[in-house]
């Protein structure tokens, strides 16, 4: 596992990143990649570029453009988005390092950067969502569609997430209209942060900081998943879930004692023995 200590602007303590160690640590690693095959793509998305900003805006904008928004034109777009709200840079450079942290199968910057679109769909959602915020809801919509086609992750413009986040695998990943994600969670593929259908309004989860939702889990309803709370896979949760617990099953019921640990950090996908039910 990397020490992402060097990409910090002040230290273990803080979250502020240093763009420019970051940039420059991914460039390095794409040296490395000798395979003949790869040389043009490695140019095209890293060695042509200055910095971290511009690569992830040229990045975005080649997975996303389609007939009716080509490439150029989305480019400018979220340039403007960028230049508009300068954080989101830092912001994706945290859900980066989050990536290499937390991901078994992830060694390095470049992997989830180039390849990972759990990683792409989460920083073409903070696109989208300033749209929303911005009075251009249908654009704001067409990126959503897009984003679902071209990455199988389906996250309403509206919906609001913190940093430092990580959708793994994310295939089938849905995140409804009135859901909000606090920062550091990790959530796995095919899960659902979905309503009831019987509300209007608020009608999707919260879930709090550091909370690990398992493969297969849907949480629906305006329910708080408290922080620290782990999901066990294929769980159906529709009722709240207390801070630092485990809950699993169809319904979720919680198990074991309380931990201490945020999951969503240290990726602990261990289980309580499942005949210890509180």
């Amino acid at each position: 596992m990397n020490d992402p200590n060097n990409l910090l602007a002040s230290g273990p303590d803080s979250h502020e990143i240093n763009l420019q160690a970051l940039w420059e640590k991914m460039v390095q690693e794409s040296n490395g990649c000798c395979d003949p095959l790869l040389s043009s793509f490695f140019d095209t998305c890293i060695h042509s570029h200055h910095d971290f900003k511009t690569a992830l805006t040229c990045m975005i904008g080649r997975k996303l453009e389609d007939a009716s928004i080509p490439y150029q034109a989305l480019t400018d777009l979220i340039k403007q988005v960028y230049r508009t709200n300068p954080p989101l840079i830092s912001i994706a450079a945290a859900d980066l390092i989050a990536v290499m942290m937390r991901d078994a199968a992830c060694s390095d910057l470049i992997t989830p950067f180039l390849f990972f679109k759990g990683f792409h769909s989460i920083q073409a959602h903070r696109i989208s969502h300033w749209l929303w915020h911005n009075q251009r809801r249908y654009l704001a919509l067409h990126l959503q569609s897009r984003i679902s086609e071209v990455f199988g992750v389906d996250i309403h413009p509206a919906a609001r997430l913190g940093q430092r986040i990580m959708i793994d695998h994310a295939t089938s990943v849905i995140i409804g209209e009135t859901a909000v994600v606090e920062d550091d969670v990790s959530i796995l593929q095919e899960v659902t942060l979905g309503g009831t259908g019987k509300d209007e309004k608020d009608r999707h989860p919260k879930i709090r900081r550091g909370v690990l939702i398992g493969a297969g889990a849907k949480v629906l309803g305006n329910v708080e998943i408290g922080e620290g709370a782990k999901i066990g896979a294929g769980s159906i949760v529709l009722e709240a879930v207390k801070p630092y617990t485990t809950v699993v099953g169809n319904p979720a019921r919680q198990i074991g004692v309380r931990h201490k640990d945020l999951p969503g950090v240290s990726m602990d996908l261990s289980l309580p023995p499942i005949d210890y039910v509180i």
